[in-house]
């Protein structure tokens, strides 16, 4: 299908694979090469990756091709970028320390943190700075100086887990200032457990076979499964993609109306043919609101199903109709002149929901936003309208764009992780000691921690008191791709004393770090992963394709040395090394597994590498909950859908009240302050050709997506032509915040007033210095670093206007890669 293919020749070497019955192992006859090419076949490797799983073909000790998996019908093109992960010149070579740290350690001059000048040191004499520093924080300051609670991505695997190796050799060592929350969903999982007892946006949905059996109106509201679904939790299995050409021919034939509802014209809308309607950044509550006020004015909405399944439609009903809080009745014509959208299509769309089976599928770009918890509540309240939660291909999802979610679970259990806590009965070389701080902060607050240390913020009912950090610790998370205004972020974090990054590529995190130590690639060690984050259709051998590049080591081996040096590596690694860890969790899930999915020994699986489970039976979002809500009550307050939240109302928060409202943002472009100045929202969704920053790396594969080396800015041709930039220009995009050098792709996809650069694009100052402009194209460069409201406190990247001028003279180079500037001690 467009957007989702691979550029090599199928696979010619491995041909006739079926899917097997529950249980089956998948044998040597189809996953490894026959008789008359056995001289070939020890140098066929099988890994998984986030992109999905993949055979590479070694040669002289180095990945020469890559093929995807045979049970990929649908392989991602990122795949030609894998080779590039481990070969390119971001590679993290050896353990560095900042120069004037190494000199001057915690009295270092951190206003020159970021000038990318370090001194290369070995393994010990790092690991040494490192444990010196945890003890001194400990000592001199406890436990709320230290910040090791920040994660990410991180890579595949069940051993490997980058965060869970650092909280647990740290967490022996002693306690530390941890998080709550994520940015990719972090107003949505706040909101939405008050609403349908669960975050909903990591659960798994109706199945696709129900919603292409009986639904008859989709409505993806900001929603791109074509684009996101590439990637996945797990190793990726793609398999919601043949459902996604199945409803593409589904339009086509009338049996299933499907309308996009976003400002862009999406990868997912082109491929499927479908409806668009435009909508103004921002403002889609008000057009929620809109269909809302239609459906109660012209009796279209289920009273039965409010009355059984619902508490508080009768106190949401006078705000909408203009007779509480801001006097205004939320009429298709009010919201018309905010969203954009016509009054009369507002009155049709509601219709149409209302007629038919309907399903609403909502991406999470829409709640990254001020007020991001308003859109996803408001979307189950106008699901609780139409009275068809529970239904086969009806009711509301914030997740079908998500890991495959929708493809039916195998039922078969996973291999579990290394831990990411201590065993049970451990004792720290430090106690806990956190001085009246709060041990959790909101994830996307510990830069307020930086700037106001000692401030209390309200955070999901509660009063959070944010700690004086003075040592943060980062391993396999980027912090400086997700996190928002990086001038801010520079300011910021001259106020810490000591930054530990461990990476396998020189990102941004690393540049503004004093101790950096190199992990290997996911392809330079041995593990397993599941492979369908939520299908569970096997599991897979991620087997070690090349020998660690320079000075590499793997997150466990850095660990067991950090260990080592305050006595605590027996308890770490429970005396066991990387093999016998990966024996003892596929153990484990064997032992899970038995008498339903019956799995070979260790030995035969990893000779094979991969163990099928098999497919899984359709079901039914909510379906239990509809059919019984006593039985099968909600994990709300009142075990039911909650339109009006009695304890978000008494929590007393200006800025997210009892029930959902219409809130206009500090920043937009439909006339709010500055807008004059900065006429043009800027969004930042996820990438089409990386995973948020991992990938970006990636030298070759890159090259097939830049604009004179600089990461693209999409914008329609009338804010092009208005501003005298042609397709392929480099501008300079700026606000208040900051300012950043792009390529121009002038396309009729986007509406005017919208322009958008995908998130993950590496941050390349011309140098530390507060302002600085950034070669590259990272959007963070200007986005706005505001919590979402009061409950969640999380991030509103998506709240962002900014003006675009073509840039006129010689661009200065792309910083952003190739790693530090080496320098004598």
């Amino acid at each position: 299908m467009s957007g989702s293919s691979f550029n090599l020749k199928r696979r010619d070497f491995l041909k006739g694979i079926t899917a097997g019955a529950a249980g089956v192992v998948v044998g040597p006859s189809l996953l490894t090469a026959s008789k008359a090419m056995a001289a070939d076949a020890p140098q066929w490797k099988l890994t998984g990756s986030h992109w999905g799983a993949f055979r590479a073909r070694i040669e002289n000790g180095r990945v020469a091709e890559i093929k995807p998996f045979e049970l990929d019908t649908h392989p991602t093109d990122m795949l030609n970028g894998m080779k590039g992960m481990i070969y390119n010149p971001s590679r993290v070579r050896y353990p560095m320390v900042r120069v004037d740290w190494l000199k001057n350690g915690s009295k270092s001059d951190t206003s020159k943190r970021g000038d990318n000048r370090f001194v290369r040191v070995s393994w010990d004499k790092a690991l040494d700075l490192f444990h010196s520093e945890l003890d001194r924080v400990q000592k001199t300051y406890g436990s709320s100086a230290l910040h090791a609670g920040q994660t990410g991505w991180r890579s595949t695997g069940a051993l490997h887990s980058a965060g869970n190796h650092m909280q647990r050799a740290i967490a022996y060592h002693g306690s530390f200032t941890k998080k709550v929350g994520d940015y990719s969903t972090g107003a949505g999982q706040h909101i939405l457990p008050y609403v349908l007892g669960n975050s909903e946006v990591y659960a798994q949905g109706t199945s696709w076979q129900h919603i292409l059996n009986e639904t008859k109106f989709l409505v993806l509201w900001a929603n791109d499964p074509v684009k996101n679904l590439q990637v996945g939790w797990n190793c990726e299995t793609h398999e919601a993609y043949p459902h996604l050409d199945t409803l593409k021919a589904k339009i086509a034939s009338g049996d299933i109306r499907v309308i996009s509802i976003d400002p862009v014209a999406t990868k997912t809308q082109k491929f499927l043919g479908c409806e668009q309607m435009r909508i103004n950044p921002q403002t889609d509550v008000a057009l929620m609101m809109a269909i809302a006020h239609t459906l109660a004015t012209e009796d279209l909405a289920d009273v039965d199903f409010l009355d059984e399944y619902t508490m508080g439609y009768e106190k949401f009903v006078p705000y909408l109709m203009g007779k509480t809080e801001d006097k205004i009745e939320k009429t298709p014509e009010w919201a018309a002149k905010i969203c954009g959208v016509p009054a009369d299509d507002i009155r049709q769309l509601a219709r149409a929901m209302a007629a038919d089976r309907t399903q609403l599928m909502l991406g999470w770009c829409v709640q990254r936003q001020q007020h991001g918890e308003q859109p996803y509540w408001m979307a189950a309240v106008l699901a609780s309208m139409l009275g068809q939660i529970g239904l086969p291909g009806g009711g509301i999802s914030y997740a079908h764009h998500y890991s495959s979610i929708g493809v039916p679970s195998s039922g078969a259990a996973g291999p579990g992780a290394f831990p990411s806590t201590p065993d049970k009965g451990y004792k720290p070389v430090y106690g806990e000691k956190f001085n009246g701080f709060s041990k959790v902060i909101p994830v996307a607050r510990w830069v307020d921690c930086l700037v106001n240390p000692g401030e209390t913020i309200d955070y999901n009912g509660k009063k959070v008191k944010l700690p004086e950090i003075k040592m943060m610790v980062f391993s396999g998370n980027n912090p400086w791709h997700h996190h928002q205004d990086r001038n801010r972020m520079k300011q910021a974090q001259q106020s810490l004393e000591t930054v530990v990054s461990v990476d396998y590529r020189w990102t941004a995190t690393c540049r503004f770090s004093d101790i950096v130590l190199p992990a290997t690639t996911p392809f330079e060690r041995n593990d397993i992963d599941v492979y369908g984050s939520y299908s569970a259709r096997g599991i897979i051998a991620m087997q070690k394709l090349v020998e660690p590049q320079f000075e590499a080591k793997s997150d466990f081996e850095i660990f067991s040395e950090l260990t080592k040096r305050f006595g605590k590596d027996r308890e770490y690694t429970r005396g066991m090394n990387e093999m016998q860890w990966l024996k003892e969790i596929y153990k484990n899930c064997r032992k899970a597994n038995k008498g339903k999915f019956e799995m070979p020994e260790f030995e035969k699986f990893w000779e094979e590498g991969f163990v099928e489970f098999g497919k899984g039976k359709p079901w039914v979002r909510h379906a239990d909950f509809r059919e019984d809500p006593e039985e099968y009550a909600l994990g709300t307050a009142s075990g039911l859908i909650e339109i009006f939240s009695n304890k978000i109302a008494k929590y007393g928060y200006n800025d997210c009240k009892g029930h959902p409202m219409w809130f206009e943002k500090v920043e937009r472009s439909h006339g709010g302050p500055g807008s004059d100045k900065y006429p043009l929202q800027l969004q930042s969704c996820h990438p089409d050709q990386r995973l948020h920053s991992q990938l970006c790396e990636s030298e070759e594969y890159r090259a097939t997506y830049t604009v004179q080396g600089r990461e693209p800015i999409y914008m329609s041709p009338e804010d092009a032509k208005a501003r005298g930039i042609k397709d392929g220009d480099i501008v300079r995009v700026h606000n208040d915040r900051g300012q950043l050098l792009a390529g121009a792709v002038v396309t009729a996809d986007y509406m005017p007033g919208v322009m958008r650069i995908y998130e993950g694009a590496w941050y390349g100052p011309q140098d530390e210095k507060v302002g600085s402009l950034d070669t590259y194209g990272d959007p963070n460069t200007l986005s706005l670093d505001l919590g979402a409201s009061k409950l969640s406190q999380a991030t509103s990247a998506h709240t962002c206007i900014v003006e675009v001028e073509k840039f006129v003279g010689k661009a200065p180079a792309v910083t952003a890669f190739g790693g530090p500037q080496e320098v004598e001690a």
